[in-house]
């Protein structure tokens, strides 16, 4: 879909935006996309059509390239989602890690409706330090946020502290009492 200009820079007018306001969206995805889709499945396939329109230049590149080689893992929960996106972001020093960190907790309280507006500046700031987004995820994510939030922000601090601590970043000192021998 993204192959013209034409079609990134209409796909991009979505950005941030509820389906009603994505007017130069609907001639790409109405084709595709089901007639029963529900509401927020349908907000999430237009917000990350427009995210993935609005890819800086060197993450279209990288993605292009990544694609020839790529292999999907078999366990859905194994795929990088948003937390470890944000973990990997701090750990390269594309962000902070008390901001990742802050971002993830406050995205864990809201509804769809706060975090879409969130999501182009976060993702773009992201892409542009190369850190990469499994957008099949983030659709899967999106679509079922007003209905399973708790799940899916368990399942981002998760994978976040899991990257974090997998690199050392973790920031948690270990505080496992020490036994009377070690003491001594």
């Amino acid at each position: 879909m993204c192959e013209s200009k034409k079609a990134q820079a209409d796909l991009r007018t979505g950005l941030a935006l509820p389906v009603e306001r994505c007017n130069y969206l609907h001639r790409y995805l109405v084709p595709r996309l089901s007639e029963r889709l529900h509401p927020d499945a349908k907000r999430a396939h237009y917000a990350v059509a427009a995210l993935i329109a609005a890819r800086p230049r060197s993450a279209r590149e990288a993605t292009a390239h990544e694609a020839k080689g790529a292999r999907a893992l078999a366990d859905w929960h194994l795929r990088p989602n948003l937390g470890a996106a944000l973990a990997e972001g701090a750990r390269k020093g594309v962000l902070k890690p008390d901001s990742a960190e802050g971002d993830l907790h406050l995205m864990a309280r809201q509804s769809s409706e706060a975090i879409h507006p969130r999501l182009p500046a976060l993702t773009r700031h992201l892409l542009t330090g190369g850190v990469a987004i499994d957008w099949a995820v983030m659709l899967e994510d999106l679509s079922w946020w007003n209905r399973k939030r708790d799940i899916i922000a368990t399942r981002w601090l998760e994978s976040y502290f899991r990257v974090s601590d997998a690199h050392g970043d973790s920031g948690i000192e270990d505080q496992t009492p020490k036994s009377s021998e070690e003491n001594n």
